[in-house]
């Protein structure tokens, strides 16, 4: 067996018996020297092509829109319920700030009346005149007061007077009381010392008589002055009286003018409460009115009628039509992964494509793409979207060319964020292995146990 296999292997066949490898090698000599030199070209280019610049990136999407947000696209509104009466304006006609869209007609029955304001402007200048009587009234009870307290001290002082004349009085009366006592003592002495003589027979009985009488004279006197003493208390007394009357008559009239004077205040305060309820509803009355014609709020153009037709009814807070403002500024919102949120930062570059513009891009050398816009990062959201993607707002590059002036909100992009420019063969590794883009901004380090764990 040996020796079989070994004669086999060393058995020669000549070329000229193999016919179609003979003929092979003759008529493509010439284009396998070809092949063998474009591939040494292509793998070297290929090699050269792995040591240049890369510059890493994040693509997405996203669209156009109004940096602030009274820029963007709205809906006009009504404020109130009515009932569509005529439309000013068409969709895609340019419209001023308060000019008017639509005009509405009432629908509820409190409104109805066509002479609304009218009728309550007289409700209000009724109330008006019933609050300046009430006014007048309390000036009219202020005055009646200061009367009555005025002729209350007159006549206060008017008693004080008497009484006081009466006191002295029964002062008087009493010092001729006591004068007739003394006047009756001295008449008691002088008869009883007359009677002495008329006893011994040195008087006469004339003199004692005469005696007698003027005793009777003095007893009598002193009992008409008792009287007037009593008759002059009793006067002080009346008079005390008769001020305590005055003072109590006068608080009461007082007292009384002065519950008028408050029910006529009350009566003011409840016209004043009226008067300021009329002149709010008024007001509202006048607001609604105004309220009828439906105003643009900014410049812009109709867009869109949501409402149409004649004679529909609309609700509070339904939307009439649209409106886009005429002046904005653009803005792109983009979305990128949770994954990429990392390497976004404000004021990194952004590589813009809209939508309808052609352009040539290369992303991982930005320049040498044509046809892109840039930008740079303004804001992130710091919470993710319905789409579960996070928005990123981009505004207009002011260093570079300026966007198109076609541009409108809406529009479709797509963007390119730039990253950190690595080599080429270092991207095709971190694709393959599905890593994400370098997240380490320059000038930024590993902490020292991070380092050893890489090196391990």
């Amino acid at each position: 067996m040996l020796n079989i296999s070994t004669q086999t292997t060393k058995t020669r066949i000549p070329e000229e018996k193999l016919g179609s490898f003979h003929l092979l090698k003759t008529r493509y000599a010439h284009s396998f020297e070809r092949l063998k030199r474009t591939m040494t070209v292509l793998i070297s280019l290929g090699i050269i092509v792995m040591f240049l610049p890369w510059t890493q990136n994040v693509r997405s999407t996203g669209n156009v829109i109004a940096l602030k947000p009274d820029q963007r696209p709205q809906t006009i509104q009504s404020v109130i319920a009515g009932r569509i009466e005529k439309w000013y304006v068409q969709e895609g006609q340019f419209v001023s700030k308060g000019d008017t869209i639509m005009r509405l007609s009432e629908v509820k029955d409190d409104y109805f009346d066509p002479n609304l304001l009218d009728n309550t402007q007289l409700q209000l200048d009724a109330k008006t005149f019933s609050k300046m009587s009430y006014q007048e009234k309390v000036r009219a009870i202020d005055t009646q007061i200061a009367a009555l307290e005025q002729a209350l001290q007159l006549k206060v002082s008017q008693a004080q007077n008497k009484i006081l004349q009466t006191q002295l009085k029964v002062q008087s009366d009493s010092i001729d009381l006591e004068a007739a006592k003394i006047n009756l003592e001295v008449a008691n002495e002088q008869y009883l010392r007359i009677q002495g003589l008329y006893n011994e027979g040195l008087k006469s009985l004339t003199e004692l008589e005469n005696r007698n009488v003027k005793r009777q004279e003095a007893q009598a006197k002193k009992i008409s002055q008792e009287n007037k003493l009593l008759t002059s208390r009793n006067e002080l007394i009346n008079a005390q009286l008769e001020l305590n009357e005055i003072q109590a008559d006068y608080r009461d009239k007082i007292s009384k003018a002065r519950s008028d004077k408050y029910s006529a205040l009350s009566g003011q305060f409840d016209t004043e409460a009226t008067i300021g309820k009329l002149t709010n509803q008024y007001s509202n009355y006048k607001v609604r009115t105004d309220l009828y014609y439906i105003l643009a709020p900014q410049d812009g153009y109709i867009t869109k009628a949501i409402q149409t037709g004649i004679g529909e009814t609309i609700k509070e807070g339904d939307a009439i039509a649209s409106i886009m403002p005429a002046e904005y500024d653009l803005a792109i919102e983009m979305y990128v992964r949770p994954i990429d949120l990392p390497l976004f930062e404000p004021g990194q570059k952004v590589m813009i494509q809209f939508d309808g513009w052609p352009a040539i891009i290369f992303s991982g050398w930005p320049g040498v793409s044509y046809g892109t816009y840039e930008g740079r990062v303004l804001a992130m959201d710091n919470f993710i979207s319905d789409n579960n993607l996070y928005r990123v707002l981009v505004k207009p590059n002011p260093d570079s060319y300026k966007w198109p002036e076609q541009l409108r909100v809406g529009a479709g992009v797509k963007t390119i964020t730039l990253l950190k420019t690595v080599r080429v063969w270092y991207e095709i590794w971190r694709q393959i292995n599905g890593f994400p883009p370098d997240y380490y901004k320059k000038g930024n380090t590993l902490p020292e146990d991070d380092k050893l764990t890489l090196k391990k």
